[in-house]
């Protein structure tokens, strides 16, 4: 038995493996409900009644999707290109901490130009934080999968000490947490009265401009051709390692905006616990889009569909919220089996 590639998958194929995959997922989360005592379909609508089932509902998934969107975004435009970047984490804490740097206290600048410039930072942040592992990739080798994913531990330890140390509030009560960010530096609320931020809209247009990016500019085009076939992108001409150079601060920027969104326009302040693993689940958000900028935008309101539902379907039907994280992985191993069997199929030697 091998695996022969596909030249040319037909729609039934690129379409109906990610459906199949979809459905696969439905059906685990159905049986596990059974397993928990639970009317099966009973669950699973209670999820989709928690995430959608209200405006307060609706707009708390889109508000949880909005981070998501992001660190999908940073993914998905990493792994295009073959950089395997498992740094999300590290560079949505690097884009929180330089938010918090400029507009915490008394921000040195202030007016309509703080947010743009707290923005930027945030950017500049995390594409450098990536940078360095894209160097070592292209320039000893070095796998980039270990780098990025150390880069999180480190990351959260700098944090760590800053917050017990130059950045503790002093009116923290002991929490180790930063100084609020000033009033100017804070996003405002789509809705008034609730957490929808203008983060939400940031991460829209995010996603249509690296979808303009990937499909009508000539770097989008090398980023694909790096990601099919360094080689044969070498052998065009093409940059090759410039182009990986770029893919990361774009990926790197684009996951930071994670962090600043989250700071300037929900918590107000920095805190290790920001974020419940936003990094981390941009992979799966990115898989289950196929890569696609757009796509990210759908896969992220249903994984945070998933997470908000699952909260509500556990005080209704009790059964326990970790059937959302089972959820999650099942559909990112299935999409990943329904992605290979689109470019391949299993031949007889």
């Amino acid at each position: 038995m091998r695996l022969e590639p596909i030249p040319a998958p037909g729609p039934a194929r690129r379409f109906g493996l990610p459906a199949l995959a979809l459905a696969a997922t439905a059906a685990l989360g159905s049986l596990l409900a059974l397993i928990a005592g639970a009317e099966p379909f009973g669950v699973l609508g209670l999820i989709a009644k928690g995430a959608f089932g209200s405006k307060f509902a609706l707009l708390e998934t889109l508000n949880r999707a909005t981070p998501l969107i992001f660190t999908g975004l940073a993914v998905a435009v990493a792994f295009r290109a073959r950089l395997w970047n498992i740094g999300a984490e590290a560079q949505l804490y690097a884009g929180a901490l330089m938010a918090v740097l400029i507009g915490a206290g008394t921000p040195a600048l202030s007016g309509p130009l703080l947010l743009p410039f707290m923005a930027l930072a945030a950017m500049l942040a995390g594409a450098l934080l990536l940078l360095g592992p894209a160097l070592l990739k292209t320039r000893l080798g070095v796998d980039e999968v270990v780098t990025t994913l150390l880069l999180n531990f480190i990351m959260l330890l700098f944090v760590s000490m800053l917050l017990e140390g130059p950045l503790k509030d002093p009116l923290g009560m002991g929490w180790p947490k930063s100084e609020a960010l000033a009033r100017e530096a804070r996003l405002p609320r789509i809705v008034e009265g609730l957490r929808l931020h203008w983060g939400f809209g940031l991460a829209l247009i995010a996603a249509l401009l690296v979808w303009l990016l990937q499909s009508r500019t000539t770097l989008g085009f090398e980023m694909r051709a790096v990601g099919e076939n360094p080689a044969a992108a070498r052998y065009a001409g093409m940059p090759v390692e410039r182009t990986i150079a770029l893919t990361a601060l774009l990926s790197g920027g684009l996951a930071a905006l994670a962090g600043f969104s989250e700071v300037s326009g929900l918590k107000g302040n920095l805190t290790l616990d920001l974020s419940p693993g936003f990094g981390y689940a941009g992979v799966i958000v990115a898989m289950l889009a196929l890569l696609h900028p757009l796509g990210v935008v759908l896969s992220a309101l249903f994984v945070a569909g998933v997470f908000v539902g699952a909260d509500s379907m556990s005080r209704a039907a009790g059964v326990p919220t970790y059937i959302a994280d089972i959820l999650l992985a099942a559909a990112l191993l299935f999409m990943s089996l329904a992605i290979l069997l689109t470019r391949f199929r299993v031949a007889r030697d």
